[in-house]
């Protein structure tokens, strides 16, 4: 049935696209053709057969997704962060699982070593990260402190001429087939410090945790350290503390504000020309009012969302973005993506928990982001911390 929207097939009311560069623009339209040739045909096979297509991950490299604001002496793209986000949306369009095969890598492996690593650390593993030839992952929950990072019980000793790792992570994306593990523990003196864990170290194992409902084409497991020697050139330099690993979640909690814009746009456009081919009473179920307040109401809630994380990234381009403004983008566009991914899926009637649409996955993998990165109520507590100055944390 021909599509009688003026051929509006873009959801960009608000002619965001405007405030964009050329350059934006085209790493934008290079990320979306990477995922309709690459992501969009394998991936509901690959989430019905809980399966990660792990030769993603190089094509992933060659086409610059990974470190997009680590400079390109490093391997990286040397972009903005508005880029950043465009390339991130455009993932999770696609699919919210190898977003977060990205987003680790970028966000939670690449920028760690950059920001806090020594020189010959950059430049041993920034420039294999960027290529795809390694995988990285972020080792900071652990089985009983997730909200609570402080509480990790995960710790290493001084034993002179190494440091002797012991402890577990837990929930870990891209654990089982990473080549390095970018570790949070506490030292002698309890202080919480950083270390590059490499596979193949003895004592160290990675898991893979089954059984998922939710990013099934994403690859998740543990970290377990057993009395594993970790050389004394892979403690992290420059990080000394919590502050240095929350630094890093807040640039993954940014990608993730721009990614779930993604999802919500493949949900509202399959859902929109979904009501203008099925017919029912004779007409198109899109001639409905209540149809049309469903999408109405879905279009208004991500131009807001597109618009808050666009002023969020000029404020991270700026270095001005505080971590309270990241939790409120993160927290919004997320719960935003779910609930137009729940109104889609009505829109969808049966049809909408088939493989047949990407609507039941894309509801299903935002339940387990808008848990990860920190939960829903936890950025609440956050952005109530900046409001009254008081932490609920204690």
């Amino acid at each position: 049935m021909e599509d009688k929207s003026n051929n509006w097939t873009k959801t960009d009311f608000y002619d965001i696209a405007d405030l964009l560069t050329d350059e934006q623009k085209l790493v934008q339209a290079t990320i979306r053709e990477f995922v309709k040739r690459e992501i969009s045909p394998i991936i509901e096979d690959c989430c019905q057969r809980s399966h990660f297509p792990k030769e993603i991950v190089k094509k992933m490299g060659e086409v610059g997704i990974f470190g997009p604001t680590i400079p390109e002496e490093y391997g990286g793209g040397g972009m903005d962060y508005i880029t950043y986000g465009l390339i991130m949306q455009e993932i999770e369009r696609g699919d919210s699982g190898m977003r977060s095969t990205a987003s680790v890598q970028s966000s939670l492996v690449m920028y760690p070593i950059f920001k806090y690593g020594s020189e010959e650390q950059k430049k041993k593993f920034l420039p294999r990260l960027a290529s795809g030839d390694y995988l990285g992952c972020f080792g900071l929950t652990e089985p009983d402190h997730g909200s609570n990072p402080a509480g990790m019980v995960t710790h290493f000793e001084d034993k002179g001429d190494h440091y002797l790792l012991n402890g577990s992570k837990m929930w870990i994306s891209n654990s089982p087939l990473a080549d390095v593990a970018v570790v949070w523990a506490k030292n002698d003196q309890g202080r919480i410090r950083g270390l590059l864990v490499e596979k193949g170290m003895e004592g160290f194992t990675a898991p893979e945790i089954h059984n998922k409902w939710s990013l099934r084409a994403s690859i998740t497991g543990e970290l377990v350290f057993h009395n594993v020697k970790v050389p004394k050139e892979n403690l992290l330099p420059g990080a000394d503390g919590l502050s240095a690993p929350l630094a890093c979640l807040d640039s993954a909690r940014y990608g993730i504000s721009w990614g779930v814009i993604g999802a919500a746009i493949d949900c509202f456009e399959s859902a929109r020309l979904y009501s203008l081919q099925r017919i029912q009473f004779d007409k198109p179920i899109a001639s409905f009012q209540l149809i049309q307040k469903k999408l109405s109401e879905m279009l208004t809630e991500i131009t807001k969302a597109q618009l808050l994380a666009w002023r969020l990234g000029n404020l991270m381009n700026q270095k001005k973005a505080s971590t309270a403004q990241i939790s409120l983008a993160k927290r919004n566009n997320v719960d935003m993506a779910l609930n137009i991914a729940r109104e889609a899926r009505q829109i969808f009637g049966g049809m909408g928990i088939t493989g047949e649409y990407p609507i039941m996955r894309h509801m299903a993998n935002l339940e387990s982001v808008i848990t990860y990165e920190g939960t829903h109520d936890i950025h609440l507590l956050i952005l109530g911390h900046a409001i009254t100055g008081i932490s609920a944390f204690k």
